[in-house]
């Protein structure tokens, strides 16, 4: 999770001031997510995590409430975090405990009808430099320096062992062996499970600045010499295992500063691009400033990969610290607008009961703005999409699509709470449903609109 960005952010905000034209339609042209029966999935969500208790107690502050609560608001997506230092505790040692931990929270997100995607999470790379992700035994530093940076945590990435520790994790053969190892047991033991949607393969990777580089020619040769490389081996391992899910790939963070990734071409049939949309300033705990420009940059940077390469996008997190500021509003609708464009979902940052990045506050409710996320939204079309758009200032829904001639025939919308009226042309249908969803059946190739109106 980036909450403090470094100062070099600064300089490259300032380099790519001058692209804060009006957002296009940049994203009119990217893939879909689909489902094993071929319809289109949206997915709104948010991250669930555990970061504090490891070992035994690991997952623990993970509970089947935030599934439950999640998808009673209106969502069927999570995140869920999940760290290799827990895992592989010792080189070739996976415990089963923690394998179990994690079956644990997938149960109750199968019972709560909620999609997961499994995150290997690092951060700061890992437990050598006081944070969780990688193994110690898989951290290779050279002896160079490390300095934290308590005020400012993700300046740490920059720090010469740090750095040296992402290179060695990259181009070392064995640590590419007991990586790839790593997700071959994780696919394995979850191949199967109705919860799991797909996998996501490092969070927020980094590496190794040289001295000539600017920051984004620096992301640019790590995604494109080493991430893209890295991607194409774990593939490989899960696809051992798991021939169905979908494999989430990022780039570096320096995506959220409007830089397109060098990433390259993964070879696999099902890859999403999850790139994550976080703003310097906001980090650093400045307000929305609606005139900066920073969406519109971001949408332009991260729709070119996905165009590229033909794979579909989902943000696999955002959201600010501080939501109470006096544009987050503007922010909310802003960036649900863009996300809308081009993303097949997200997941915010972060499903937990408290302050800053909590959706919700200790009593369950949203915390101010964030119940803007909570709209209807079409999780799964059984057919072409023409057009869907919430408005929230007049609290309708409008779903168009061209009905499918094959597969199945069940669209299914996703309602937050609250009194709903649907309506179907078309000759369509509208079905009861469980609580938050409803169901519309149409006749292969029909044209179909739906309309979902707040009562």
């Amino acid at each position: 999770m980036l909450r403090a960005m470094f100062t070099a952010g600064a300089a490259v905000a300032a380099l790519l001031a001058p692209a804060t034209a009006h957002a296009e339609q940049t994203g009119r042209d990217v893939p879909r997510l689909t489902d094993r029966h071929g319809r289109v999935l949206t997915l709104h969500g948010w991250n669930i995590e555990d970061k504090v208790h490891r070992g035994d107690a690991a997952l623990t502050a993970i509970t089947e409430r935030q599934l439950r609560d999640l998808r009673a608001h209106g969502f069927d997506f999570a995140r869920l975090l999940v760290f290799w230092d827990d895992l592989e505790p010792r080189p070739g040692q996976y415990s089963r405990g923690y394998l179990r931990k994690i079956e644990r929270v997938l149960d109750w997100a199968q019972r709560h009808d909620v999609k997961v995607v499994l995150d290997a999470h690092q951060d700061v790379f890992g437990p050598a430099f006081g944070h969780r992700g990688i193994p110690e035994w898989a951290t290779r530093t050279d002896g160079l320096p490390f300095t934290a940076h308590p005020d400012d945590w993700f300046a740490e990435y920059f720090e010469p062992a740090v750095q040296r520790a992402f290179t060695h994790l990259y181009e070392d053969t064995d640590l590419r062996r007991a990586q790839a190892a790593m997700w071959h047991t994780l696919a394995a033991r979850f191949a199967r499970h109705p919860a799991v949607l797909g996998y996501d393969l490092i969070n927020e990777p980094m590496g190794e600045r040289r001295p000539d580089e600017d920051l984004p020619t620096a992301a640019r040769r790590v995604e494109r010499e080493q991430l893209t490389p890295m991607y194409n081996r774990l593939a490989s391992a899960v696809r051992s295992a798991d021939r169905d899910a979908w494999l989430f790939v990022e780039p570096t963070p320096v995506v959220g500063e409007g830089v397109p990734t060098g990433l390259g071409r993964v070879d696999d049939p099902r890859v999403v691009y999850a790139p994550h949309f976080y703003d310097t300033a906001m980090e650093g705990g400045a307000d929305y400033d609606p005139g900066a420009g920073w969406i519109e940059a971001y949408e332009r940077a991260v729709t070119e990969y996905p165009r590229r390469y033909r794979v579909p996008v989902v943000v696999g997190e955002w959201g600010p610290p501080d939501s109470t500021l006096p544009h987050m509003d503007a922010f909310y609708r802003d960036a649900l607008a863009s996300l809308s464009r081009y993303a097949s979902g997200w997941a915010g940052y972060v499903w937990c009961y408290g302050g800053g990045y909590c959706a919700v506050d200790g009593t369950g409710a949203f915390r101010p703005r964030k119940e803007l996320t909570a709209e209807p939204y079409a999780q799964a079309v059984a057919g072409t999409v023409r057009s869907a758009g919430y408005d929230p200032g007049t609290g309708v829904y409008r779903l168009t699509y061209h009905a499918s001639s094959h597969g199945s025939r069940t669209t299914v919308l996703s309602l937050p709470p609250g009194t709903w009226r649907l309506t179907a042309t078309g000759g369509a249908r509208v079905l009861s449903g469980p609580a938050g969803r409803a169901r519309v059946l149409a006749a292969p190739g029909s044209e179909v609109t739906v309309t979902a109106e707040r009562g």
